[in-house]
């Protein structure tokens, strides 16, 4: 194996590790939130519970979301081929996709506020407003990402040999997307369900 001055003694680059490491970090946080949520969810008060819930809606986010998983891929192929148009075109297509995922979130928290569930009108509004909105804030963080890592390829200060700097990067999305897979499914479908089989 070639000398790399970011590799490890696991034979792995440093920084993937050091993504790695964050993202496991990141997946006990959220664990947390969604259990204070399973241990909350019928502590509603006299306030609206999951029956407030747009499936559909939600759904079409989640969608949208999840597809910006491949058009992060695609930009990441298209990095390792020195195709630095292609994978700056990807790269703004994911950064889009987020915003659009944040801009409906946004709209679904106003519906829900609008319906009387806030952030302090039960433990079961608290604990879905905190695991929902800090997983927003990763997807925002992304964005972020996202859109210097195109700022520094237009600038040049990312070059076609780099493409570690959009794998990790990667990373971190498909990372946000799995979690958001887990709660979407936690916190949207399963009392859905429990729901229409108890009509």
């Amino acid at each position: 194996m070639s000398a790399d001055a970011h590799g490890t003694t696991l034979g792995l680059d440093h920084r993937k590790l050091a993504m790695w490491t964050f993202l496991g970090s990141e997946f006990l946080f959220f664990g947390a939130f969604i259990s204070a949520y399973l241990l909350y969810l019928d502590a509603t008060g006299s306030g609206p519970g999951v029956e407030i819930f747009d499936i559909p809606f939600t759904s079409i986010s989640s969608f949208v979301l999840l597809m910006s998983s491949l058009t992060m891929v695609l930009a990441h192929h298209a990095h390792t081929q020195g195709d630095m148009r292609r994978m700056r075109l990807w790269i703004l297509a994911t950064a889009g996709q987020g915003m659009v995922f944040l801009g409906g979130q946004v709209f679904e928290f106003t519906v829900f506020y609008r319906e009387g569930l806030n952030l302090t009108q039960s433990p079961f509004a608290s604990s879905f407003f905190v695991l929902t909105g800090f997983h927003g804030l990763h997807v925002f963080l992304g964005i972020l990402m996202l859109l210097g890592l195109y700022a520094l390829s237009v600038t040049g200060k990312v070059k076609p040999g780099q493409h570690v700097k959009t794998e990790m990067i990667g990373l971190y999305w498909h990372f946000v997307d799995i979690i958001w897979v887990v709660i979407f499914t936690v916190v949207y479908l399963i009392p859905d369900l429990a729901m229409e089989a108890a009509a």
